[in-house]
């Protein structure tokens, strides 16, 4: 009877960290401001707005004017997994998704070297929900989950070339988990469990910002690790009466690293009109190397576990380019290269990731004087075959998605 409740805990692995399932490097999600979007999310070097905050804090005290900025990126995807052994397929349902972010620069002149900033951004947040019966049920159903990040920012300019910042952060997030257990009613349905609780953690965001010349730039930045803490989680089971005693509902407790972030990127400028940038990230995954459950009323079946996790330190590669048309009209456009950090006889129906290449295209256009569109969009698609060595689940996952994304953007006087 301990089999259910290990398969269980496996497929808590992404908690409060789960993005669209496709748009993922490992769980961690890039989709914090349309001007950077449409550059594949290269905006570490290249600072074009308050979405700074979250790019380089050191670069924000550099914009000419406060502002503040929003948007909005829903997500689209479609997955397919093929059985291995019996070639049965599973196709995911998805709703759409709609991570949202929010940010606003406050300058106390046009000539201050001190600037404000605050974010508020969701960088990990949908619902993941596969079609009844499919093969993998006893893994997942339904995952839903909210993720926001509160970040208040300072940022000041050292010299007319270099410019530093650090932002604390806050978390908050909610998770609601179900799925189908092995264990039958007479009239041959299946049990099933559903865990839902609420987390939080607290984190850092620093960096710092070179202008050597106009044509030049770089920045570093440091995006520290996020210990996200559910201390109260509620664990509900639907099972055959005779087995109630087993599978007791009640509290559970439990932690997840959101992984520490390093990005060196670079900003160059051939002509007046078009710019290319490039970040580089370094993820340190191996801060997930186990995920462990304390359940308050423990039985013979339903045990605290420890599920090995083993992701590994990986390499994010992202270029991007924009050209200006005119001093109200700007296009972009980006590829990136992720290196996966799940390992083989660890991929999950949750984070079916892959090494994957991603192309984004993007528009500008200045409204008025100081109100701003930017609008985005983003491709990409991952295939992986493995089997995963604690539920066994073997098969191919192919999965496609889109991610169109618009934002307003308003510069005050």
């Amino acid at each position: 009877m301990k089999t259910p409740v290990s398969h269980i805990t496996i497929l808590l692995s992404i908690l409060f960290c789960l993005p669209l399932i496709s748009l993922a490097q490992g769980y961690q999600v890039n989709l914090q401001g349309q001007a950077q979007q449409g550059m594949a999310s290269a905006g570490t070097a290249f600072i074009q707005d308050a979405a700074s905050v979250f790019y380089n804090p050191g670069g924000m005290s550099f914009l000419d004017k406060s502002q503040v900025i929003g948007g909005v990126t829903p997500t689209i995807s479609n997955g397919l997994f093929t059985e291995a052994e019996t070639g049965e397929y599973g196709r995911t349902t998805s709703p759409v998704g709609t991570p949202f972010a929010a940010y606003g620069v406050y300058k106390l002149s046009d000539s201050s070297k001190l600037s404000f900033g605050l974010g508020v951004y969701t960088p990990f947040g949908s619902t993941v929900e596969w079609e009844e019966g499919w093969a993998g049920r006893f893994a997942v159903t339904r995952l839903q989950l909210m993720s926001i990040f509160v970040q208040p920012t300072l940022s000041y300019k050292l010299t007319d070339a270099i410019g530093v910042g650090a932002g604390f952060v806050y978390s908050y997030g909610k998770v609601n988990l179900q799925k189908d257990l092995p264990l039958q009613f007479q009239n041959g349905e299946y049990g099933s469990v559903e865990l839902d609780g609420t987390g939080s953690g607290f984190g850092f965001n620093a960096g710092i910002y070179f202008e050597p010349v106009k044509w030049l730039s770089a920045g570093f930045t440091y995006r520290s690790q996020v210990n996200m803490n559910l201390n109260k989680g509620m664990s509900t089971f639907t099972v055959p009466s005779s087995l109630e005693e087993n599978f007791p509902s009640g509290n559970f407790t439990s932690s997840l690293p959101l992984p520490s972030i390093v990005t060196l990127g670079f900003s160059f400028k051939p002509n007046e009109k078009l710019t290319i940038a490039l970040d580089i990230n370094h993820v340190g995954w191996v801060a997930y190397d186990t995920l462990a459950f304390d359940y308050e009323v423990n039985t013979e079946s339903l045990e605290d576990t420890k599920s090995p996790r083993n992701y590994e330190n990986t390499f994010a590669f992202r270029l991007g380019a924009q050209y200006d048309f005119t001093e109200k009209t700007a296009a972009r456009a980006g590829i990136s290269y992720g290196i996966s950090p799940v390992s083989n006889g660890y991929v999950t129906p949750e984070t079916p990731d892959a090494n994957r290449v991603s192309y984004t295209v993007g528009f500008g256009y200045a409204i008025k004087e100081r109100l701003k569109l930017d609008a985005s969009l983003l491709y990409t698609q991952v295939t992986r075959t493995d089997k995963n060595i604690e539920t066994n689940l073997e098969g191919t996952f192919k999965v496609i998605a889109f991610a169109p994304g618009l934002s307003i953007s308003y510069l005050f006087k």
